[in-house]
């Protein structure tokens, strides 16, 4: 039982606090939540919320369902009565199933007992900052980045030391100076988070970098987190760089990635991480007082996903590609506005000339167009300028939302 306040015969609190004050003695909840309180893409949903004819360009998935094998897996795993508890890294199945995945794809060997199988890739994201950081580490973070890392890293109480992309001088690409990684790291450096292929820019580091990067942090006894969900989605080639092919098996290293965007299972809600064996027992503990375990039947989907979902992966990369063209070809034909050529995923992060707030840019946009995009601001303070605008749509649709586009930036 809660001890409320003591109070004398009359009622009145003995502390000499009013009632009003007592009510505000303690806070309501934590005030790190505050911190994190400000969303500019929430804020953009909620501005455009009740209006008719709205194109909703903002979230990040497309608008494919999930293939009916996915489906029928799951479905025949509950026919199966597989509605129990699983195990709280995953079933071994599902584990085993990204063992041989990672052999095929990727040609590293990572025994099963690495893979360690999440409610989500946010939840990925929760779990290895828990794993690593405590109140005020310092956190290396190559910016820009998608937000919810971000917000993660301040739920953590970490104290955040941003390393920005820069535009090419010709505009059409973002670059790293990795020297200025290096360059930020202190002592009370605790990990460096990178996001590659990268949301919001569709940046894509190198393996050399990685290499650099790795070198580095193992030379110091700093962690490496990398958020790989986007890997598979680069045009033309089947993934990207992985840090996975820099690292030792024992190396201070968490992989995140996600079953949502390879295959359309965004509300499916299952991710994965993998680590050195050795943090195998400390992710099982977080879990056990988080989520106690990953959805079961979901798994089976998950695992039919890893099997069977390389010509899916092909298909949405062949109409993503397409699909950014279609914009980019619509920017050069509008001018003035600055869209480096993403190489993979379904976004284009640009910038319109003369519109330096975002938000007066999102919110114009809504009122003049019926269009829902992300302000840039959402993804760090060196992109204030920019937009986000996610291209997983059917072509006519796009093809509208653009010409509302082109419309309301000329008047």
């Amino acid at each position: 039982m809660v001890a409320l306040p003591p109070r004398d015969g009359n009622g009145q609190l003995l502390s000499g606090l009013t009632n009003g004050e007592a009510s505000h003695a303690v806070p309501f909840m934590r005030p790190i939540l505050n911190d994190i309180h400000h969303n500019p893409g929430a804020e953009i949903v909620r501005y455009a919320r009740g209006r008719d004819n709205m194109i909703a360009l903002s979230m990040g998935e497309g608008d494919a369902p999930t293939p009916d094998f996915i489906i029928r897996s799951l479905q025949d795993a509950l026919g199966r009565g597989e509605t129990f508890y699983s195990p709280p890294l995953g079933r071994p199945e599902l584990r085993q199933a990204l063992s041989s995945y990672y052999l095929r794809h990727y040609g590293h060997d990572i025994p099963m007992e690495r893979f360690f199988v999440t409610p989500s890739g946010t939840s990925a994201v929760h779990l290895a900052l828990s794993a690593v950081l405590e109140k005020d580490d310092e956190v290396i973070a190559v910016v820009p980045m998608w937000k919810n890392l971000l917000g993660a890293m301040r739920l953590q109480q970490a104290n955040i030391k941003p390393v920005y992309l820069d535009l090419s001088a010709d505009g059409q690409d973002w670059v790293l100076d990795v020297d200025r990684i290096f360059a930020t790291v202190t002592p009370n450096t605790r990990a460096i988070v990178i996001n590659s292929p990268n949301n919001p820019t569709g940046w894509i580091m190198t393996i050399d970098q990685m290499r650099a990067v790795m070198d580095f942090a193992r030379a110091r006894g700093i962690w490496v987190i990398s958020d790989e969900v986007y890997s598979r989605m680069v045009y033309g080639v089947s993934r990207a760089p992985s840090f996975l092919d820099v690292a030792h098996p024992d190396d201070r290293l968490l992989v995140i990635n996600s079953f949502s965007k390879n295959w359309a299972m965004t509300g499916w809600r299952l991710g994965w991480l993998i680590g050195p064996k050795e943090a195998e027992q400390k992710i099982y503990d977080l879990v056990l007082y988080d989520s106690l375990c990953p959805n079961t039947f979901t798994q089976f989907g998950a695992i039919a996903a890893l099997e069977q979902g390389e010509d899916f992966i092909a298909e949405q990369k062949i109409r993503y590609e397409h699909n950014m063209q279609i914009v980019q070809n619509c920017f050069d034909d509008i001018g003035g506005i600055i869209a480096p050529r993403t190489r993979m995923g379904f976004y284009s992060f640009f910038k319109v000339d003369g519109h330096d707030d975002c938000m007066a840019l999102a919110r114009n946009l809504v009122d003049q167009a019926g269009l829902v995009l992300v302000p840039g601001c959402a993804f760090g303070e060196n992109v204030k300028g920019f937009m986000r605008m996610c291209f997983a749509v059917s072509e006519p649709r796009l093809r509208l939302a653009l010409d509302r586009f082109a419309t309301a930036i000329k008047r």
